[in-house]
């Protein structure tokens, strides 16, 4: 059985504060870990911002996602970089800042979460007259995303669940490898592949099939019937990289790692620690 690749998720957001230069810092200390994963919006000025909610004033098992309130998108950006993240002394970063934090050793999976907006068709497999206005609501923070990890000479994977943002990397850099993160819809989730021909496809932990997972409740999934499509082995019939998220137990990784999935996106450090014994 082949080890999966470790993918810490927002660095590690079981053991440390998300999408911080703590996390990261945390993340790039085990040399389990082969890339980082985090989420990008911009503040208001248009500045690539790392952060997940759209909304400052989120929770997490009952604790404030971080002191502020109000949309990022809306929010300053010096007001970005003094707000606190769970209660910690951590601060929202800039992507910049971020990647300067980390060795380049280290892979990024930068998952483009929202361009500045409530309307960002998420997970959805857009008809064609829709796709033109879609990338254009996305192209000009992809933009900025994208000359933030100029400098970064480390290994970097854009993923979206928008079709938008996805087609807008590919007009704005299409050097960089993408893949899409599926929701609910396995099928639309690899029509899109298809169509910006990504390099890999991110479902979730349920719909990878015989894993027992399947019949579990996650990310849109009901698990009341098994997923109709076998993503893992559509995907690799494509020569396409599947990895999985998010998964928060070692048993879970090793069911994953059993079924030949490539990548694990992971809450915590040393989950496949037992599969590698």
């Amino acid at each position: 059985m082949a080890t999966p690749t470790v993918i810490a998720h927002r660095g590690y957001a079981g053991v440390a504060p998300e999408n911080t230069l703590e996390a990261a810092a945390v993340a790039a200390d085990d040399d389990r870990t082969a890339m980082l994963e985090i989420d990008v919006q911009p503040a208001a000025c248009g500045t690539p911002v790392v952060i997940h909610d759209e909304r400052l004033e989120g929770a997490r098992d009952g604790r404030p996602l971080t002191d502020g309130s109000g949309h990022v998108w809306e929010t300053p950006l010096k007001e970005l970089q003094e707000t606190r993240v769970l209660g910690t002394d951590a601060t929202v970063p800039t992507l910049e800042a971020f990647l300067e934090s980390i060795p380049e050793t280290m892979g990024v999976n930068v998952e483009l979460k929202n361009p500045g907006t409530t309307d960002v068709r998420f997970a959805e497999a857009l008809p064609a007259d829709e796709r033109e206005e879609r990338r254009a609501v996305w192209a000009p923070f992809v933009e900025r995303v994208v000359d933030a990890c100029e400098a970064f000479d480390g290994e970097i994977l854009f993923s979206s669940f928008c079709e938008g943002a996805l087609a807008a990397l590919r007009d704005v850099a299409p050097r960089y490898p993408a893949a899409t993160l599926v929701w609910h819809d396995l099928e639309a989730g690899l029509e899109i592949t298809r169509r910006y021909d990504c390099e890999a496809v991110h479902p979730p932990r349920n719909a990878i099939l015989e894993t027992g997972l399947e019949q579990t409740t996650y990310a849109g999934f009901s698990g009341e019937a098994a997923p109709s499509i076998d993503v893992l082995e559509e995907a690799h019939g494509e020569g396409r990289t599947v990895n999985v998220w998010t998964v928060t137990t070692w048993n879970q990784f090793e069911a994953l790692a059993a079924a030949g999935v490539d990548g694990i996106i992971a809450d915590y450090p040393g989950l496949g620690s037992f599969s590698d014994a």
